[in-house]
């Protein structure tokens, strides 16, 4: 029996359709636990982690190492929400193969789309397993249609479901042409093809051959002569054309149930490609220094930082250096539990400890020195969600700093930023669920309390009306007074022109020397203006003033400047200005009406639709919608889309609000600075 490097499959797909399930399966027939843990049970591997048993759902890549045969295997069980797409992404980077877990039912396979697309763009090879397959009264034919509608590779069966009554009983093989029988708890039984099923079973095995002959010329040939190919060469053109990422074999099964499960397993086996080949896709040559990748960055509460890589190239040994950190500690994971070892080979999955430096997508090398023709790792996902933060505390701000920096090195998809309109610390990431777990681990892992709650939009304001306004600062306090005094031009400026301080001072009224205080006060008032907002796009002209030669100084100057924009700007007719977003929605053609009346009812402005570059069935919108309607878009959009809508958007302009609306945001703003 041949034996094969250590190989990792990627487990995928939509939320809900059993990929933990299917993992706690396969460790089970393979030996790797003892019982299987369930869902409601909460105690599955693919689900070690606290948010995930709170939530009943996957919430990070789980890793496991197994065995089957002979060879040594790691599973990758990835998140079903596309909140947590990120480490899907980050996962089917270091994997050979995917196995993409859905569910029997026609309407959900558009959720499968924006995975399928992304195996197709990164030419990974993959397989469909078409879990929950138990009960007769779902049909294969249409899910198969209703998948295949969706993605780019043809998609065969390799497998018809045997039935009594309306229960599935097992199962057809089109390649060898056997039938099996599910057994609870243990291997399929071999028996007699039913007869109820052989014209059926003769039909789709001809459709997998002519599939297969569209890549060979050698079995078009056999077919065309109504020639039987060997069954031993059916197997070699199925691997190859999987290898080669040109077809897609659907398996079926129940993993509740183990059924189906051994059958993914040996297809696994034979028809998933080496390590090597998966390095030459990435674009890392064979030979040279020993190399790794990291895809997976883990904060464990007792043991610290683990970064998970998979080894590309030559061996790694716990104690020795990889670019510049050396590894403290080398784990193989099942689920959150570690076993260490001494050493890893080519083609394993193994955590590295403590290599407090080392980044999510970084190449260890022991020198440290880039690897030629390496894929460049891309760049995390944007974010569509946000909240503000605040911790309870104010002692602990400079720790809640460190806590989130921590979380997003676990989650490359989140990120932060203290914001310099509206000073908030925000927290971004792909969703509502995203930030809501991101909160709880912030709390149960580094005991934070924390508040969040919507980010403020950043209001601007600015002027319609000029003026000419003076003010004199006057103050006797024994000793050395203060006096300056200024008149001051204020005038609008086009949108966009942003602020201009103009000196037109002539025969010494002001002297030189306080006229960059003068300045300095115009700009200090501007950081909030009548309507208590930022103000932009004016011009402030330092026309005349006096000055006395004992009295005057740089503050009394930048205090008179003050007092003249606080005494002039409300006679400038203030507007409030909002900024205006141009938003790029994607989403399928079926649903581009709904995305139309998603952005009216938003006060967006649509400016066009087109087709989606490169997705068969998809359109583009693109829109002018206010940030102000924007941020719990991305919720409603999922609701409307079966999950695969989504959006990018940059800011593009600012424009006037006025009326009730505009209103209501100034006594919003208001309000919130009598609270806080």
């Amino acid at each position: 029996m041949t034996q094969h490097a250590p190989r990792c499959a990627a487990l995928v797909g939509p939320f809900s359709g059993g990929k933990t399930t299917l993992l706690e399966s396969l460790l089970f027939v393979t030996g790797a636990i003892a019982r299987k843990g369930s869902v409601k049970e909460r105690n599955m591997v693919g689900d070690s982690a606290a948010e995930a048993r709170a939530h009943q759902m996957s919430t990070e890549v789980n890793i496991a190492t197994t065995s089957f045969l002979g060879d040594k295997w790691t599973f990758l069980d990835c998140p079903g929400s596309i909140e947590f797409l990120q480490d899907t992404v980050n996962a089917l980077l270091v994997a050979d193969v995917a196995v993409v877990v859905c569910e029997p039912v026609v309407e959900r396979a558009l959720a499968v789309a924006p995975i399928l697309k992304f195996l197709d763009d990164q030419r990974i090879p993959h397989m469909v397993f078409v879990n929950k397959l138990d009960h007769a009264s779902h049909r294969v034919r249409d899910t198969l249609a209703a998948l295949q509608a969706v993605s780019e590779r043809p998609l065969v069966l390799r497998q018809v479901p045997t039935r009594d009554g309306e229960t599935v009983t097992g199962y057809v093989d089109l390649v060898s042409e056997r039938a099996y029988k599910y057994q609870p708890g243990k291997a399929s039984d071999l028996i007699p093809l039913p007869e109820a099923e052989a014209a059926r079973e003769r039909q789709s095995r001809q459709e997998l051959l002519e599939t297969l002959a569209d890549f060979d010329d050698k079995l078009l040939e056999q077919l065309l002569e109504d020639t039987v190919p060997d069954k031993t060469e059916i197997y070699g053109y199925l691997t190859r054309t999987v290898q080669e990422d040109k077809l897609v074999p659907v398996l079926l099964g129940a993993a509740e149930r183990d059924h189906g499960v051994r059958r993914l397993l040996k297809a696994l086996r034979h028809e998933a490609p080496e390590p090597a080949a998966t390095l030459a896709r990435r674009g890392i040559p064979g030979t040279g220094e020993a190399c790794a990748r990291v895809f997976k960055t883990y904060q464990m509460p007792h043991s610290g930082k683990l970064s998970v890589v998979r080894v590309w190239r030559g061996e790694i040994a716990d104690g020795e250096t990889l670019s510049g950190e050396r590894v403290s500690g080398l784990f193989s994971l099942t689920g959150h539990q570690t076993a260490k070892q001494a050493k890893a080979g080519v083609g394993e999955v193994v955590a590295l400890g403590r290599m407090e430096k080392t980044q999510t997508g970084q190449l260890l090398t022991p020198s440290g020195k880039p690897v030629a023709g390496a894929a460049p790792w891309p760049a995390p996902l944007k974010p569509l969600f946000a909240v503000a933060l605040q911790a309870e505390n104010r002692n602990d701000e400079v720790k809640l700093t460190a806590a989130i920096q921590k979380l997003a090195e676990e989650d490359p998809s989140l990120s932060f930023e203290q914001t310099q309109d509206t000073h908030e610390l925000l927290l971004w990431g792909q969703g509502e669920v995203h930030l809501r777990i991101a909160t709880e681990r912030l709390k149960e892992r580094n005991k934070l309390q924390v508040k969040s709650r919507a980010p403020q939009i950043p209001y601007k304001e600015t002027i319609r009306r000029s003026t000419e306004q003076h003010a004199r600062h006057k103050k006797q306090s024994g000793g050395h007074g203060q006096f300056g005094d200024v008149t001051i031009e204020i005038r609008p400026k086009p949108r966009g022109d942003g602020f201009e301080f103009i000196d037109r001072i002539v025969g010494g009224a002001v002297p030189r020397q306080f006229i960059p205080s003068v300045e300095r006060g115009v700009s200090e008032y501007l950081s909030r203006g009548p309507l208590g907002f930022q103000v932009v796009d004016l011009a402030v002209a330092l026309t005349d003033g006096q000055f006395h030669s004992v009295d005057s100084s740089d503050m009394a100057f930048r205090t008179a400047a003050r007092m003249a924009m606080s005494e002039g700007m409300p006679k400038c007719d203030p507007v409030l200005l909002e900024p205006i977003l141009e938003v790029k929605i994607a989403a399928p053609t079926d649903f581009t009406a709904n995305v139309q009346r998603l952005v009216t009812g938003r006060r967006g402005q649509i400016l066009g639709f087109s087709p989606r570059e490169g997705w068969k069935g998809w359109d583009e919108t693109l829109a002018h919608i206010p940030q102000s309607e924007i941020r719990d878009m991305i919720i409603e959009l999922r609701s409307l889309t079966y999950g695969v809508g989504t959006y990018e958007w940059r800011f593009d302009h600012l424009q006037e609000l006025t009326g009730r609306e505009a209103e209501n945001v100034v006594k919003s703003r208001s309000e919130l600075e009598k609270v806080g």
